[in-house]
Parts: C-alpha cells; structure tokens; sequence
C-alpha cells in the first residue's frame, strides 16, 4: 500500500502543481484582489493548508481504493477526470478569467468527489471518511465560484 500511497501523492501533488503553472498571478493577481468575494472566502494561507491535508487524505483513500476495487478501469476513469478538471480549475478561472466555465469544471469536479464519497462508501466502509475534506472543501470552493460569478 505505501507503493500507491507514494504513487498517488505524486500524481495528486502533480495535479496542483500543473494547474498551478498555468494560473497565471493567481491570487495575487489585480483581477483577483478587485473581485468582489464572498464574506467566508477563507484567508489565503488557508487554501494551501487545505489543498496539502485533501491530497494527503485522497492518496491514502486511492491507494485503499485500488486494493478493494475489482474494476479498476472505472477507477481509472473516474480518477483520470478528477485529475483533469482539478488541473483545468486554476487556469480557466485565474489566468483566463472564464468565471462561468470554471463554475462548470468545478460542479463537474464536486460530482465526481461526490461519487468518491457516497456512491463507494460501501467498499471503502470506513475509509471513506478521507473523502470528508476534500468533498467539504469543494463545496466550500464550489461557492466562492458562484459568489464570483453572481456578483461581478
């Protein structure tokens, strides 16, 4: 298992750190300092921390995953869009500014986590419980998108 847990960081982490490189100034960005934000848009320190603890716990739970699962092409499919709409986020809504769109890959991104979550809950049974900060943290992220696009 720690093979796949090790396996899994680096393709979770590698995911962050690409979406990262095609972000642009990001969050420092004039576009993004001028945006009007919702009132519970967290401090900033906060999306790394939150972003570290998700893809520690999402490793972990794949790793689990892979070992329970019998048809693991569903769970390379299912992974393999997870992967691509956490990468596509950060660049579609910091560098290119398409609210609306990134709006969209994140409700896609929240339905997959979501799938994770509860529809796999009986294989993973207790394990489940690391898809807890990462569905949360998308429905928080999920928001603060909405609240972007409804008041600016």
């Amino acid at each position: 298992m720690i093979k796949n847990i090790i396996i899994f960081l680096v393709l979770n982490f590698g995911a962050l750190a690409i979406g990262a490189q095609f972000t642009g100034a990001g969050v420092s960005s004039e576009w993004y300092e001028l945006m009007n934000k919702a009132p519970w848009t967290p401090p900033g320190w906060v999306f790394g921390a939150s972003w570290t603890t998700i893809m520690i716990c999402f490793s972990i739970y794949m790793a689990r995953f892979v070992s329970v699962l019998k048809n693991r092409k569903s769970l390379v499919g299912l992974f393999a869009f997870q992967w691509v709409f956490n990468v596509i986020w950060n660049p579609i809504f910091f560098k290119f500014h398409e609210v609306g769109l990134a709006l969209i890959v994140i409700c896609a991104l929240t339905v997959l986590v979501g799938v994770y979550q509860f529809v796999f809950i009986r294989p993973m049974k207790r394990w489940s419980l690391l898809m807890a900060p990462y569905f949360l943290w998308i429905i928080i992220a999920t928001s603060l998108n909405w609240y972007a696009l409804a008041y600016n």
